[in-house]
C-alpha cells in the first residue's frame, strides 16, 4: 500500500486541463504540489507548464507513481474511457500503485460513480467522487465548493489539496458527490429560468431591467444567481463560463437519477425541456445564462 500521508505533499495526476481544470491545476501548481498533467489536446495542459507542471501524452504516463489522480473531464463515460481504457488503449487506472486515490471531480452520474469506485477497488484503488461548484470564477479564485462522495477516511487522507481549491465537504458514501452536484446544478438551473422570466417580465411591461434587479438585491429574492447571471442577463454578456450543453447534461443526468429512485421532479423536468429547446434554436455555445436569450425569443424581444 502507499504510505502517502496528507502531511507530505503527494504527488498529483491531472486529467482534463479545460475551462476548470486549467485553473485547478496552476492553484494546485502554486500552492507547491508536482503536478502531473494530461490532456487529450495537449497544448492545453501545455499551458501548465510556466508553473512548473509535467506535461504527458498518455494519461497512463501521467498516472504512474502518483499518489492522487483527479479527474476533470467532460462526462461520465469520458472518464470512464480515460480511466479504464478501450479495446487497444490502457486505461490511467491500471498505471496507479495500489493504495493511490482516484478524486473525480467531473460531474457525472451517481451510479457512474458507485461503478467506478468498485472497479478501483478491485485494483486497489481508493476513490472520491468530488464535483465542484463554482464556475470558472471559483476555480480561478479558490473557492469552489467540493462536495465528496466515498470513504470518511478517504476524504480525510486528501483533503489537504482540496485546501488550494475552495470548502470541501464530505456528504456520504460514494455517488453521493454526485448527488450534491445534481442538487446543486438542479436549483442552478432553475433559478436561472425564473430569474430570467422575472426580468424580461419587468422589461417588457416597461420597467428598467438593470433597476428592477438592483430593488430586489438584498430582498427574499436575493441570491449568487441574480446578482451573477443575472447581471449577465443585464449586460446581454453570455460568453460560456457555463455553456448551455452542460447545463442540460447535468439536469438530463437529475432526471435520469430521479427516474431510478422512483422520484418525480417536474420542475427540473420543465427546464430540461426549454434548455433543449434553446440549444435546439442555435444557442448551444452560449453561457446556461444564455436561456434568458431563449426566454426573449419567444416574447418577440431582443
Amino acid at each position: 500500500m502507499s504510505t502517502y500521508t496528507p502531511a507530505n505533499h503527494p504527488t498529483i495526476a491531472l486529467l482534463g486541463i479545460g475551462m476548470m481544470g486549467y485553473p485547478i491545476g496552476r492553484r494546485l501548481c502554486e500552492a507547491g504540489y508536482t503536478v502531473k498533467a494530461w490532456n487529450r489536446t495537449r497544448d492545453k495542459a501545455d499551458r501548465l507548464s510556466p508553473f512548473g507542471a509535467q506535461v504527458f501524452d498518455h494519461a497512463a504516463d501521467a498516472a504512474r507513481s502518483a499518489d492522487v489522480l483527479i479527474t476533470m473531464l467532460e462526462n461520465g463515460d469520458i472518464v470512464e474511457q480515460v480511466l479504464f481504457g478501450a479495446a487497444d488503449t490502457p486505461g490511467a487506472a491500471a498505471a496507479l500503485k495500489p493504495g493511490a486515490v482516484v478524486v473525480d471531480m467531473s460531474s457525472i452520474k451517481p451510479a457512474q460513480a458507485r461503478g467506478h469506485a468498485q472497479q478501483l477497488a478491485a485494483l486497489g484503488v481508493m476513490y472520491l467522487d468530488a464535483p465542484v461548484s463554482g464556475g470558472t470564477v471559483g476555480a480561478e479564485q479558490g473557492t469552489l465548493a467540493v462536495m465528496a462522495g466515498g470513504e470518511a477516511s478517504t476524504f480525510e487522507q486528501v483533503k489537504s489539496i482540496f485546501a488550494p481549491l475552495g470548502r470541501a465537504t464530505h456528504v456520504g458514501p460514494s455517488g453521493s458527490g454526485q448527488l450534491a452536484k445534481l442538487a446543486n446544478q438542479m436549483i442552478v438551473g432553475i433559478t436561472i429560468g425564473a430569474v430570467a422570466e422575472a426580468l424580461l417580465l419587468c422589461e417588457k411591461g416597461g420597467a428598467n431591467m438593470a433597476q428592477v434587479k438592483e430593488a430586489i438585491t438584498g430582498g427574499f429574492a436575493d441570491s449568487r444567481i441574480l446578482q451573477v447571471h443575472g447581471q449577465r442577463m443585464v449586460d446581454r454578456d453570455f460568453a460560456p463560463r457555463a455553456r448551455m450543453t452542460v447545463q442540460l447534461k447535468d439536469l438530463r443526468n437529475a432526471l435520469d437519477t430521479a427516474g431510478g429512485l422512483g422520484f418525480v421532479a417536474p420542475i427540473t423536468g420543465l427546464l430540461e425541456q426549454l434548455y433543449a429547446q434553446g440549444i435546439a434554436h442555435g444557442h448551444q455555445d452560449l453561457d446556461h445564462a444564455g436561456l434568458f436569450v431563449e426566454l426573449a425569443e419567444r416574447n418577440g424581444m431582443r
